[in-house]
């Protein structure tokens, strides 16, 4: 299923008229962290997409994602606070793709003053360390244990900001269900939105930059779920709750 993902990338074009017909966004910032062994390249179209619709965004700027090596999230704290501060004060929305949305998850529980939502696409932060295929990849290019890494954070408790999980259940690396983010007592506005991708497209998928731009694009303070329409919207965003 993951051969899907050049189809994905392709797609784009041709959907490009129809997804400028998202809300615009009004230039608040954006940082959108890649996934395992991925670099800032593979979130181009996303970010490029999101520039398009007047967003002020910026890739995670350290090069490939070997996972938390020592450094890394306290650099990526350091550009969440160094980015809220050049955009005036203007709380900032981080994105994440599989492991990249780890981080933004982690970064916003970290500095819920700073972050205005997150959205994370194929991101595993509900299930146990090992329902992914990439957890060897992980302790190979990290060189750490994956068990010994997640005891460290309490991944499936939700950041005290709007949350969106973004997920597939044809997703060929991460096990869906690992995506999903349970009811929070704590924070009423998290929630889930099924969209048809690869793990490894879904970043470039037309319909989960669609979704991705309808939640940026909501103004601080005033979230709403993410509604599902009659007709091609419902087919393209089935009911993550069925």
């Amino acid at each position: 299923m993951e051969f899907r993902a050049p189809w994905e990338l392709g797609a784009l074009l041709p959907a490009w008229p129809l997804l400028q017909r998202a809300p615009r966004g009004d230039g608040h910032p954006v940082i959108v962290f890649p996934g395992l062994s991925a670099s800032d390249g593979s979130t181009l179209p996303l970010r490029g997409y999101l520039a398009s619709l007047n967003y002020d965004v910026t890739g995670w700027n350290q090069g490939h994602n070997f996972g938390p090596r020592a450094g890394v999230l306290e650099a990526a704290s350091h550009q969440v606070l160094e980015t809220f501060h050049d955009a005036g004060d203007r709380k900032v929305s981080l994105i994440g793709w599989s492991l990249g949305g780890v981080y933004a998850r982690e970064l916003a529980k970290l500095h819920p003053e700073l972050v205005r939502d997150v959205i994370t696409l194929g991101t595993p932060f509900s299930g146990g360390p090992e329902s992914t295929h990439a957890w060897r990849l992980f302790q190979l290019t990290s060189g750490r244990d994956l068990r010994r890494e997640a005891s460290r954070f309490d991944l499936p408790v939700a950041p005290p900001v709007p949350t969106t999980s973004i997920f597939s259940r044809t997703d060929g690396v991460v096990a869906w269900q690992g995506s999903i983010q349970a009811p929070c007592a704590d924070n009423p506005d998290t929630e889930n939105i099924e969209v048809i991708a690869s793990h490894l497209g879904i970043g470039m998928n037309p319909s989960a930059l669609w979704a991705v731009a309808d939640r940026l694009a909501q103004p601080e303070g005033a979230w709403r779920p993410f509604e599902r329409k009659r007709g091609l919207h419902g087919l393209l965003y089935p009911n993550p709750d069925r």
